[in-house]
C-alpha cells in the first residue's frame, strides 16, 4: 500500500532547500502522496528546547556553516552561505502556501515553498517582499493576484499555528521533518531512511 509524509518545513531552512527536490522525487517514485506543513518553528523551538539560530553558541553557528558548505558541494546545489534576506518573514509566503494546499491540493503547495526556498538560498531575493512574492507564484504558473489576496486571509496564519501545536504532539521538532504515520525523520540528511520506509511499503 502507498504511503503517506507528512512534510513540516520551515521556508528559511536551508535543509529543506538541501531536501526539496529528493524528497519530491522519492515520493513520487514510490507512489506515495506528500503534503507540505509550513509551521512556526520559532514557536515549536519555545516548546521542544530548541533554539533561535542567533542564539545559538559561536561553536554551533559555526559548524553549521561548515556542513552547509559540505552538503552545498556534496549536492551540487549552489546556495549562497549567507544570503542578504536569510531570515526573512516566512509569514505570508506559508500562508500562501497553506491557502493553496487547502483550495487547489499539495502539489501547488510544494511548488510555491519550494520556489520561496530557491528564492533566499539561491536568488537572493525577499519573498517577504510581496511584489517578490507575487512574482514567484506567477513564476509557477498561477494567479499571483487571485493567490495573494487568498493567502492574506486571517484562517490560514490561524491554521499555521494549529498546524505547529500539531507538530509538537507529533514529535517534531526541526526543519525539515518528514513524518510517516509514527515515525518522525528530522533533517534532510535522514533522506536515506524515508528512502528505506517508503520501499518498504
Amino acid at each position: 500500500m502507498a504511503l503517506h509524509v507528512d512534510y513540516y518545513a520551515s521556508l528559511n531552512s536551508p535543509w529543506a532547500h538541501f531536501g526539496a527536490a529528493r524528497i519530491e522525487a522519492m515520493t513520487a517514485a514510490h507512489g506515495a502522496s506528500l503534503r507540505i506543513i509550513p509551521v512556526d518553528f520559532g514557536a515549536i523551538f519555545a516548546k521542544s528546547g530548541g533554539l533561535p539560530l542567533p542564539q545559538r553558541s559561536p561553536q554551533r553557528q559555526a559548524y553549521r556553516m561548515m556542513e552547509l558548505a559540505r552538503w552545498r558541494e556534496s549536492l551540487g546545489i549552489p546556495i549562497h552561505l549567507k544570503p542578504a534576506f536569510f531570515p526573512h518573514n516566512e509569514v505570508l509566503g506559508a500562508c500562501c502556501a497553506i491557502a493553496l494546499r487547502e483550495t487547489m491540493g499539495d502539489g501547488p503547495a510544494i511548488r510555491l515553498a519550494h520556489r520561496v526556498l530557491k528564492a533566499v538560498w539561491e536568488d537572493e531575493v525577499n519573498p517577504a517582499d510581496p511584489a517578490v512574492l507575487a512574482g514567484l507564484i506567477a513564476e509557477i504558473g498561477l494567479d499571483a493576484d487571485a493567490v495573494m489576496a487568498l493567502g492574506a486571509q486571517p484562517r490560514w496564519a490561524e491554521m499555521r499555528m494549529a498546524d505547529s501545536q500539531a507538530a509538537l504532539d507529533r514529535g517534531v521538532f526541526g526543519a525539515p521533518s518528514y513524518v510517516i504515520g509514527e515515525e518522525v525523520f528530522w533533517g534532510q540528511d535522514r533522506l536515506a531512511f524515508v528512502q528505506a520506509r517508503l520501499a518498504r511499503g
